[in-house]
Formats: structure tokens, C-alpha cells, sequence
């Protein structure tokens, strides 16, 4: 049995479980994810935040003196991004004196990402790099199969419109959903569920790949913004109402097949303390 340090914290309702790791010798296995994030048996958690030195990273490339996000999904496998953990990470980040300013970066595996805080230390705006609009696919849920549009932001995603508010609200989003062909996302994908409401607005909800329906998705919240706005080319601003809360993104202007995206939301630490978590 080891007892490690760990902190609490949430954006948007998308919680996590915080480990600083100056030295790199507290690199959780799958299994101790897994048990970090148990709601019954654990602490808690939609994933799992490392902090690490970058020059500790093996496949990071980025500048080695950047704080490294080391995300992990509930389950134990690996994701490549997550908006709301950036914004809590880089919250953990300014609490412990580990950074200086309003305006900092950090290293993730979608690369290297810039955060800018409010002058209060609890809003925070993150450059979430290039979202892309892909194909469409079918999802496929409860037995029922949606048209789907696919959406890049660094991880997979897949957005389906509803039709109303009712039909989002009684959704069984802890079964997995289905998609077609195979092939599409042979990862795994996150899947958002959204009605479209006033013009620059958009209700969602989201299962994502590794954990089951959780209150945000922050990259998911990207890919639904620019799906909804797929047929403009300007740039635009969209509110994300997620059960835990309000995001803003900001797209920039069209280029090719992508654009630009910014990611404002709060972000909130609730507990800190030492845990006991098995060797294996």
C-alpha cells in the first residue's frame, strides 16, 4: 500500500482527481486509476490529472520545462486532451506557485496548449487549437440510429441533433453508443447529444469514451460548436449549456477544413488530501 498526495477538482461538473508529480514517481497504472476515480471506493473522478515535468514525459517533444498535463480517463486508458481538465490543471497549477501570470502554457498530447485567467483566478480561457469537421456517420443508441457528424479537437467526436429538449433529457447515456461503419473511430469516440436553442446557444449531453456520461466535455463542447456553425465562416461565439454549467467558444474565422478555437469556462479545486492506493 502507498498513501499519495492528491487534490480535488472540477469544470463545469467534470471532475478529477489531481497528482503532482515533481519526480516522476507517481505514474498510476491502470488499475490505480481505475480505483482513484471509483465513486464508491475511491475519491471520485471522471479522470485522472498527473501533473509532471515535461522533461519527465517519454513521447512529450514539446519544451521540457512546461508542466505536462497526463490525463487519464476513469477507466485507465490514456486520452490525448481534455478542455475542462486544462482549465483545472492550470488552476492547480496557479495555486501551488508552479506558474506565474494570467497567461501560461501547458503540455498535453494534443500539444502544446496557452491558458489566460481571469485577474480572480477562476475563469479560464484555453487555446484548444484547430477543431475539424469530418464526415457523417450513424450513431447508434437504445436501438435507435442518428445521423451523426464527425468532429476532431485533438480527440474523437461524433455530435447528433435532437429534436427537443424532452427527447435529450431522457436519454440513457450510460450505455454506450454504437457507430457505423466501425472503421470511423477505431479508438473509440465521445459522443454528444444537442438541441440547437436561440442562435448562439446549444444545450448538450455526453458520453464519453472511457467513463460514461459525465456533467461537460470540454473538447465535446468544441466539436458541438463547430458543427453547429459548420456553415459559417466567420468567426463566431457559442454558449454550451452542459448539466454542470455555461461554457463559451470562440471560433475563429475558416481556414480549409479547420479553425481556431477558444474555451472559457470556470474551474474549481474542493478538497485536498492523502489517499491509500495499492501497489498493483
Amino acid at each position: 500500500m502507498q498513501t499519495w498526495s492528491f487534490a480535488k477538482g472540477h469544470g463545469t461538473g467534470n471532475d478529477f482527481v489531481i497528482l503532482l508529480d515533481r519526480h516522476g514517481m507517481t505514474d498510476p497504472s491502470p488499475a490505480q486509476v481505475a480505483m482513484l476515480c471509483d465513486r464508491h471506493t475511491g475519491i471520485g473522478g471522471d479522470g485522472v490529472l498527473r501533473v509532471v515535468p515535461g522533461h519527465l514525459v517519454d513521447d512529450w517533444t514539446g519544451d521540457p520545462d512546461l508542466w505536462f498535463m497526463d490525463y487519464r480517463n476513469a477507466d485507465g486508458s490514456v486520452a490525448q486532451m481534455c478542455g475542462n481538465g486544462v482549465r483545472v490543471f492550470a488552476r492547480y497549477l496557479l495555486e501551488q506557485g508552479l506558474v506565474e501570470g494570467q497567461t501560461f502554457t501547458v503540455g498535453t498530447r494534443a500539444g502544446a496548449r496557452q491558458v489566460t485567467t481571469d485577474v480572480h483566478g477562476e475563469q479560464f480561457t484555453v487555446a484548444m487549437g484547430e477543431v475539424t469537421v469530418g464526415e457523417d456517420v450513424e450513431i447508434e443508441h437504445d436501438g435507435v440510429r442518428h445521423r451523426a457528424t464527425s468532429a476532431d479537437v485533438g480527440n474523437p467526436h461524433a455530435v447528433v441533433v435532437l429534436d427537443t429538449l424532452d427527447t435529450l433529457q431522457r436519454l440513457d447515456l450510460h450505455r454506450s453508443p454504437g457507430w457505423h461503419p466501425a472503421e470511423a473511430f477505431p479508438a473509440g469516440v465521445n459522443v454528444e447529444f444537442i438541441v440547437p436553442g436561440e442562435p448562439g446557444r446549444v444545450a448538450m449531453r455526453v458520453h464519453e469514451r472511457g467513463v460514461g456520461e459525465t456533467q461537460s466535455c470540454g473538447t465535446g463542447t468544441v466539436a458541438v460548436a463547430a458543427v453547429v456553425g459548420r456553415d459559417r465562416s466567420e468567426a463566431h461565439t457559442c454558449q454550451v449549456v452542459v448539466p454542470g454549467g455555461t461554457v463559451t467558444v470562440e471560433l475563429a474565422e475558416l481556414h480549409g477544413t479547420g479553425r481556431q478555437a477558444r474555451l472559457t469556462g470556470p474551474a474549481v479545486l474542493v478538497a485536498e488530501g492523502d489517499v491509500h492506493v495499492p501497489t498493483t
